[in-house]
């Protein structure tokens, strides 16, 4: 089924429902006031993901030292492998180079091999290892790089 999916940047509106969709992806979730301090960050650049008028994901991106640093990517579980959050990061880079970033990087859990082949889609190659990065469980980061 195809869906009308919309990427826009993130809103106030947003938080509640992001905060619930991070809860029941991630064993460390961002709380509702993680995504509340974005909206005042100027650096920051989030995206949310409506399919069909839904909020349903999002990821984000801090620029630092002219490097689009991505962090929390997120897609709802049952929208998950609909190209969603390929369109997100699509987007992310986007900005970044509107705004004059040429390299991107990311981290991943080692053993997340769908989002590893989204972020391959968009460029990314593995350029090393962070060791116990993640908590609950503890495991490995991919470190990756788009150039």
């Amino acid at each position: 089924m195809e869906r009308d999916i919309t990427i826009r940047p993130i809103e106030e509106r947003d938080i509640k429902r992001l905060a619930e969709i991070e809860a029941d992806s991630f064993a460390t979730p961002w709380s509702e006031q993680s995504f509340r301090e974005l909206l005042s960050i100027d650096y920051a650049r989030y995206l949310v993901a409506e399919a069909d008028g839904t909020v349903v994901g999002s990821a984000g991106m801090r620029i630092v030292a002219g490097e689009g640093d991505i962090d929390n990517v997120v897609v709802e579980r049952p929208y998950r492998g609909q190209g969603i959050a390929q369109k997100l990061i699509e987007e992310l880079i986007k900005a970044g180079e509107a705004e004059g970033v040429k390299e991107f990087t990311l981290e991943v859990r080692v053993s997340n091999a769908p989002a590893i082949h989204v972020y391959e889609k968009a460029g990314f190659r593995s350029e090393g290892v962070r060791p116990n990065f993640y908590e609950k469980p503890t495991e490995d980061a991919l470190i990756m790089w788009r150039r």
